[in-house]
């Protein structure tokens, strides 16, 4: 068990090293000169300022140390400083941090919840008409972009029902979680389709099994045997699954979070590639790297406590 724990971890320093180095290199072979951005009126662009400048930021130097100056202040809690704001990065993304995690927090409760349900019910009622309906209602929303979504939801219930406000963070948690609710469906409705799909899916596959033809033999209910037996047994790809949507739901929330005009990080990285403000973007973006690996890891320790069997299987490997 040690040495796996030890080969994931140095995998995941790896994976995070290269993850920034090219990070980095992303940024420094985009487009145009910051130092332009940075000075701002055409008329200061002087060769003393413009030196100025690039010795102030570190562009002057190599790649590789540019590189090596960013690294080490990340490992020290330093982000950089933002082009566009004037203002520490690692303060801006405190700043927008909160909104985003809630947001994802929200749409992860929505699309576990209703997609594990609609997965169980289709399972139980295969071949029949409520199987069609919810095969065919998680198809359809699955191919329905999440930002058109949001538009159709911005359209009837906040601008013809008036349930909703179209756009805002709100003001404290009850009022921020009345503001979140058409972007967390929207960013949860895709999801709940893949997440239906593969509840079904793996109880179609349990209920096949030896053990649950025992169980029936032995008189058991329909409601032991799929919670004892089916879905206890099905959580395994369930868990694993719902960890990568909501890995993947750190970045997919750029679009929703354009479309409700939310403060969040995804419309700070919006503003950050338009302003080329580089510092700020390759925060983000290493932020987004760290999260999925920080899900992915949680999903790791998880899955053994599902299934101990796993957990076997990695000790005799």
């Amino acid at each position: 068990m040690v040495t796996v724990l030890l080969r994931r971890f140095g995998g995941l320093v790896l994976t995070l090293v290269i993850s920034s180095f090219v990070i980095f290199a992303g940024m420094y072979a985009a487009p145009g000169d910051p130092v332009t951005f940075l000075i701002g009126n055409p008329e200061n662009l002087t060769p003393d300022r413009i030196a100025a400048v690039r010795a102030e930021y570190h562009l002057d130097q190599p790649f590789l140390a540019q590189y090596a100056l960013w690294a080490t202040g990340v490992l020290r809690g330093d982000l950089g400083t933002s082009m566009f704001y004037q203002q520490p990065v690692s303060d801006l993304l405190s700043s927008r941090l909160p909104m985003t995690l809630t947001l994802v927090a929200m749409a992860s409760v929505l699309f576990i919840l209703i997609g594990v349900g609609l997965g169980v019910l289709s399972a139980l009622r295969r071949g029949t008409v409520v199987d069609s309906a919810v095969t065919g209602f998680t198809t359809f929303i699955n191919s329905v972009p999440n930002f058109v979504i949001g538009l159709v939801l911005v359209a009837i219930f906040a601008v013809q029902l008036r349930w909703f406000p179209v756009a805002g963070d709100g003001e404290g948690f009850a009022d921020r979680l009345y503001h979140l609710t058409l972007p967390a469906i929207s960013l949860a409705l895709g999801s709940i389709a893949l997440i239906s799909r593969v509840t079904r899916q793996t109880m179609v596959e349990q209920q096949s099994l030896d053990h649950v033809e025992a169980a029936r033999s032995y008189g058991l209910s329909t409601r032991q045997i799929v919670l004892r037996h089916v879905l206890r047994n099905s959580l395994g790809p369930v868990v694993t699954m719902c960890g990568l949507v909501v890995a993947g739901m750190l970045a997919g929330t750029v679009v929703i979070e354009s479309v409700f005009g939310l403060n969040g990080l995804g419309g700070l990285l919006v503003e950050a590639i338009n302003t080329h403000d580089f510092p700020v973007v390759q925060a983000i973006l290493l932020y987004m790297v760290i999260g999925y690996m920080v899900v992915t890891i949680l999903v790791d320790l998880a899955y053994p406590l599902l299934d101990p069997r796993s957990l076997a299987r990695s000790d005799r490997s």
